[in-house]
């Protein structure tokens, strides 16, 4: 995975807040900043605003780790003086990489960044167990999820309850998708008359898939918790 790919420029805000699960604006505000009471909040995942309306896959990706934080007390903006570091030592998607994750030094290096500045413990994503930097239950979701290609994240799956839909930036322009079928294609065909048995023959794939793509596009299509 080159870092090219993470640049690659492929989603709107819509679509993160639709497939990652979020409230509508809360990428935006993650990723562009927010005023609130007349005073603005620099953004998240972005160094600074930048105005646009696309969202890179590196943006995506990072965005699907902090929504792991989403149904926390804490409001995740506390996030951005750790995630600003670790930018600085990792590179543009700190997130999005494996090295502070699957990497002893990394996550040690993780964790003297959530040190210095003083991260509520329901934020941080490495904690230090019998004298060793391990992944916390959120950060340790979000890496099960994650493929990683060439140290960064090549593919990642969108919702825990539906591994076999697969979001992949170098296949059906990064849509959550069952062996290259788009979730969203498999269900508009199922509502248009075809059955599950009919989508599966069609499509080559087994009940199981297209059972998960269909259950997927209803996840996505509800009211879920931010």
């Amino acid at each position: 995975m080159t870092t090219s790919m993470l640049d690659r420029a492929i989603y709107s805000y819509s679509d993160v807040d639709r497939l990652v699960g979020l409230h509508g604006g809360t990428a935006r505000r993650w990723l562009d900043g927010y005023s609130r009471a007349g005073k603005f909040y620099e953004p998240i995942l972005r160094e600074a605003s930048t105005g646009t309306e696309v969202v890179t896959w590196g943006e995506m990706v990072e965005a699907r780790l902090l929504a792991e934080f989403r149904s926390r007390d804490v409001t995740v903006q506390k996030l951005r003086p750790a995630i600003e570091q670790l930018r600085e030592r990792f590179g543009r998607y700190p997130l999005a990489l494996a090295q502070p994750f699957l990497e002893v030094e990394g996550r040690e290096l993780v964790q003297i960044v959530q040190e210095e500045v003083g991260l509520d413990r329901s934020l941080q994503l490495v904690v230090v167990r019998n004298g060793q930097s391990m992944l916390t239950a959120a950060t340790e979701r979000f890496s099960g999820a994650v493929k990683y290609v060439d140290g960064a994240a090549g593919s990642i799956q969108p919702d825990p309850r539906t591994p076999f839909v697969v979001m992949d930036p170098a296949r059906t322009f990064g849509q959550p998708a069952v062996r290259n079928v788009r979730t969203e294609v498999l269900a508009g065909d199922y509502k248009a008359g075809s059955s599950r048995d009919e989508l599966a023959d069609l499509y080559e794939l087994t009940l199981d898939q297209v059972d998960e793509a269909l259950r997927f596009e209803l996840i996505v299509g509800s009211d879920r918790a931010a």
